[in-house]
């Protein structure tokens, strides 16, 4: 793994490369030095998957208009 890693191209690669990450740190072969790499990048990736989560939500808000309510599908909506 490169010292130093690129952003992710997505969410969807984030999360991939994150459960890639910890497919090979649970088969324990790897050495140290590289579980400690791969450590770090996870939690980089987990740090941008937070902040990408926190956006959509912010905007799922925003359309919203601050109402953000729990989804019930049983439930028809007033507005629709």
């Amino acid at each position: 793994m490169p010292k130093s890693a690129s952003a992710p191209r997505s969410f969807e690669a984030a999360v991939s490369e994150l459960e890639t990450i910890v497919q090979q740190m649970e088969a324990g072969s790897l050495t140290l030095e590289d579980a400690l790499e791969r450590y770090q990048r996870g939690v980089s990736l987990l740090k941008y998957c937070q902040e990408t989560l926190s956006g959509a939500e912010q905007r799922i808000r925003v359309l919203e208009g601050e109402a953000l309510t729990d989804f019930n599908p049983d439930v028809p909506r007033s507005d629709a």
